[in-house]
């Protein structure tokens, strides 16, 4: 694996150093032949890299604002460090919305589904687990479902709680909630099927985000986990996922 390596980077100049500095080091291999990626940047650029499906694992160096899920940038020494990291396997979201047009489109999300109000009003949602209503009406800013990885990013930002990995559950996390004013959301096992009803669609338009691909003017949008897809991030010995998110809860 060391001595196949692609390398991406994200369109900062720092991250474009980086990238060459690294490619005059290790060489570049071929994506299609390559057995690791080397993500340069923040995490946009690694849910982008996860998101184009290589197959790959995915080792990140922070060259970008936050890094969560990225690991120091170092560049010596990367095939040895390369061939001691730990891999986090993640499973992304499967999102279905239904627009007013009558069309339907589909995403994929690793770190979480959003539904957010696109206009004055706050949205009305009606919130659906596995085929039975369990809230009639919430009347919010919007909700998001998170998986454990993206627990951490806009989840935590609106007050949800932060999951571990192994836990086999999602956030589902209000945003700005009015109605009823003191729920924050919900614990859901990830085998569960969400789906959000948008009430007055017309006078309280409703955008679906997955990943920052956002939909708008949504009837609808269903929500499930895709256990079928699986996705390696590789993390220096001692900096996994795990550790970070149970050091951010310390914080």
């Amino acid at each position: 694996m060391t001595d196949a390596i692609h390398f991406v980077a994200s369109t900062t100049a720092t991250a474009a150093l980086a990238r060459a500095d690294l490619i005059a080091r290790y060489g570049q291999t071929p994506v299609d032949k390559a057995k690791v990626i080397v993500a340069l940047g923040g995490d946009g650029l690694m849910l982008a890299t996860l998101h184009a499906r290589h197959g790959l694992p995915v080792y990140g160096m922070n060259r970008g604002t936050v890094g969560f899920l990225m690991n120091d940038y170092v560049a010596d020494a990367l095939p040895e460090r390369l061939a001691v990291a730990e891999a986090t396997v993640i499973h992304p979201l499967s999102m279905t919305a239904e627009t007013i047009d009558g069309r339907q489109h589909n995403a994929v999300a690793i770190n979480e589904v959003a539904l957010l109000r696109a206009g004055p009003q706050a949205a009305r949602l009606q919130i659906s687990v596995n085929g039975r209503v369990r809230m009639e009406e919430l009347v919010c800013d919007g909700a998001l479902l998170s998986t454990p990885a993206g627990s951490t990013a806009y989840n935590y930002s609106a007050h949800g709680p932060i999951l571990p990995l192994e836990s086999d559950v999602l956030a589902l996390t209000a945003i700005a909630a009015f109605r009823p004013r003191r729920w924050h959301g919900a614990i859901l096992p990830d085998t569960a099927r969400l789906r959000f009803d948008i009430l007055e669609p017309d006078k309280r338009p409703v955008m679906a985000d997955a990943d920052s691909r956002g939909v708008e003017q949504v009837l609808w949008v269903e929500v499930t986990s895709d256990r079928e897809v699986s996705h390696r991030l590789l993390f220096d010995p001692g900096h996994g996922l795990d550790e970070r998110l149970m050091r951010e809860q310390f914080v």
